[in-house]
């Protein structure tokens, strides 16, 4: 199928690879040529706009940093709206704020192009692997008859309702995911300070109720390796908590503790360490313990 991708940075990138990999022609766009290097020399065709990477493909894909930026590359000169016609579909694998994707929808809606939010999890690594978990909020009919295309991205894609349930989905799990690497920051110091080897409470943990994912998979790559090269960025880490804490207040949520975590990637971003991987948010944690938490082989 031939297809439009914009947006091919860290996770971009590998997920466009993939759709390549699975047999799909690819038109790609993004701000640096040189991002896609490797997706032309893989096949894909390369064009100058967002307007451009619609034209002639009966999907289009964006994988892009902030919500500012989905409504630009949609809404702006030379963006997707320009070049889409009617019967289009759009599907933003951005993380996105759900109120803006459903204003958007209502606008792709207008001129017969049919937009789903469909955020993914999985990190970097997954990207490249495939293994990526797939949100999607929109059109029924539509995420059936594309849902086999975006198994080329994830091997976990799931409907969640209307649109914008998928973001609302990304959203809670990346609340979740940056809550519980501040929490295990202080919960790991605390035992290593006491005198528990990293790697056997470490253990003990992730075979206990407190483990994770994030513990088990995520730390060992990045913070435990002193590894902070992303991943997943602070920055980008910074942004889905306040997307949390700013649809809490949309609906009158208390969010108490998620404000707490919400200021502590503040806090990493004053630091400097926003183009970091998110698991340098950990660093103040070590700071103020005096305990840094690596395992050496």
């Amino acid at each position: 199928m031939k297809l439009g991708f914009i947006g091919t940075g860290n996770m971009g990138n590998p997920m466009a690879a993939n759709l390549i990999k699975a047999g799909h022609q690819l038109t790609v766009h993004d701000l640096r040529r040189e991002a896609a290097t490797n997706l032309l020399e893989m096949g894909a065709n390369w064009v100058d706009s967002p307007k451009e990477a619609v034209q002639g493909n009966e999907v289009v894909f964006t994988s892009l940093p902030v919500p500012r930026d989905v409504e630009a590359v949609v809404l702006g000169e030379n963006g997707i709206l320009e070049g889409a016609s009617n019967g289009a579909v759009f599907f933003d694998l951005s993380t996105n704020s759900p109120t803006m994707i459903r204003r958007l929808h209502e606008t792709c809606a207008a001129k017969g192009v049919t937009l789903l939010d469909s955020p993914v999890s999985g990190g970097t690594y997954g990207a490249a692997a495939g293994t990526l978990a797939v949100m999607v909020g929109g059109d029924k009919a539509t995420f059936d008859r594309y849902k086999p295309i975006l198994g080329a991205i994830g091997t976990h894609v799931v409907y969640c309702g209307d649109i914008g349930n998928g973001s609302v989905c990304k959203i809670c799990n990346n609340l979740m995911s940056m809550g519980t690497g501040v929490l295990l920051a202080e919960a790991l110091t605390l035992g290593v300070k006491a005198g528990v080897d990293l790697g056997i409470l470490a253990d003990v943990i992730n075979n206990s109720t407190g483990g994770s994912k994030r513990l088990a998979d995520k730390f060992p790559r990045f913070l435990f390796k002193g590894n902070f090269e992303p991943g997943f960025a602070t920055a980008l880490a910074a942004k889905d908590v306040r997307l949390a804490t700013d649809l809490g207040r949309e609906y009158g949520i208390p969010m108490e503790l998620s404000n707490l975590v919400d200021q502590r990637h503040v806090e990493a971003l004053f630091r400097g360490w926003g183009a970091e991987d998110s698991d340098a948010v950990a660093k103040i944690q070590e700071e103020k313990s005096g305990i840094q938490l690596r395992l050496h082989d």
